[in-house]
């Protein structure tokens, strides 16, 4: 850690974005904590040096503009009075308002996901899933790593058993796509292959239905047991192919929308169904 001479001297954009990753690594170890409680984690040396980190940001002197005002409660983060969740809040906003003062963009995976059901080793456990057997997508043509990653994450939060992914899906190993999941992808079984080609279609093992507008109202679907839902490309929807074989099963499913643009994000729109089916199975309405 570095010592706080060397932090009083720093230029200031450096010493904020210094403060800023101070505080993250407080708020890490703080959520992360399982047996100990509030600032019992940390060493008298640790608080004593977080608290006169915090003092540096009650200089107005700091700020460019009227920001000063809201770090003026970084100087009591660490009074003990305080309850372990009003220590941690209290980091993150700071933490992200050092961000916001130095010009950084804030993205998801910045986001500390501090209450996953991580092993030791920092992992997903796989064993923590509630699974839905039968559940099953199909991602068709999905080109954005950022979409891949969401709708891997969503799956894993609502027990689909397995992911197929088109040939022309992005990568779920792109750095974007890791990014996004969240170590979804690690834990939620998935593999590359075309449902949909005259040779494979006629082998399907569920029922299919898709994520398509001009579809059964998704408040009015009947979801099955076990089946496979197809989402299709963010610029051309489902391929013809896919819709003729969900025509000829389940058919499809629509999100009624109310706004000027009537449409949603494909990874969006994949949550919200995926929810509804989860829910449907959960409730004993299948099909």
């Amino acid at each position: 850690m570095i010592p706080l001479y060397k932090l009083e001297k720093l230029p200031r954009t450096q010493k904020l974005r210094k403060i800023a990753k101070i505080f993250s690594m407080a708020e890490s170890r703080l959520s992360l904590s399982e047996k100990k409680k509030g600032l019992e984690i940390f060493t008298d040396s640790e608080i004593s040096f977080f608290a006169d980190a915090a003092k540096l940001l009650t200089d107005d002197a700091l700020f460019s503009n009227d920001a000063g005002i809201l770090f003026k409660e970084a100087s009591v983060i660490f009074s003990e009075a305080q309850s372990p969740e009003t220590v941690r809040r209290a980091l993150n906003n700071v933490k992200h308002l050092l961000h916001t003062e130095t010009g950084r963009e804030q993205a998801d995976w910045d986001f500390n996901e501090c209450f996953d059901r991580r092993d030791s080793a920092g992992m997903l456990n796989p064993k923590e899933r509630q699974i839905f057997t039968g559940m099953h997508i199909y991602l068709e043509d999905i080109r954005s790593p950022f979409n891949i990653g969401a709708m891997f994450r969503t799956a894993e939060s609502f027990g689909v058993e397995k992911i197929i992914l088109s040939p022309f899906c992005a990568d779920p190993h792109h750095r974007r796509a890791q990014r996004t999941a969240m170590g979804c992808i690690d834990i939620v079984p998935w593999e590359r292959q075309n449902l949909f080609s005259a040779e494979e279609i006629a082998h399907l093992q569920y029922p299919v239905f898709a994520l398509e507008t001009g579809g059964i109202p998704l408040d009015e679907f009947t979801f099955p047991r076990q089946g496979l839902l197809i989402a299709g490309s963010e610029e051309l929807g489902v391929s013809p192919r896919a819709l003729a074989a969900a025509d000829a099963s389940l058919g499809r499913v629509s999100i009624p929308c109310y706004g000027a643009k009537a449409s949603l994000n494909v990874s969006v729109a994949f949550g919200i169904a995926v929810n509804s089916w989860a829910q449907f199975i959960v409730q004993g309405k299948q099909g």
